[in-house]
């Protein structure tokens, strides 16, 4: 299994406008659109959203991403969710067996 563990920088004063567009509109989107989202957390200071969506295999991730980026939900969202985050870090990380 592939996943991206993503880890946003969220600009001061804004982490619970973000929670709720992510809660409101992200997540859902990524259940409809079937890329399913593991877990999300906040950091203590409160300052990152850290969080991981799970994918098929490597090969799929550039699919989904454009199939998310060209929803009519993630269009009328305009930048709304891009003007909440100072900085943005994408890790693609694989799944690891029991004993491996």
């Amino acid at each position: 299994m592939t996943a991206q563990l993503r880890i946003y920088t969220i600009n001061r004063g804004m982490m619970d406008s973000w929670l709720e567009v992510f809660n409101q509109h992200i997540r859902p989107l990524h259940d409809r659109l079937e890329i399913p989202v593991v877990s999300s957390y906040v950091n203590a200071d409160r300052s990152e959203f850290i969080w991981i969506r799970r994918f098929r295999n490597a090969e799929e991730i550039p699919t989904k991403e454009a199939e998310f980026f060209a929803s009519p939900e993630r269009t009328a969202l305009g930048d709304i969710p891009t003007s909440h985050i100072a900085k943005m870090e994408v890790r693609v990380i694989e799944e690891v067996a029991a004993g491996g």
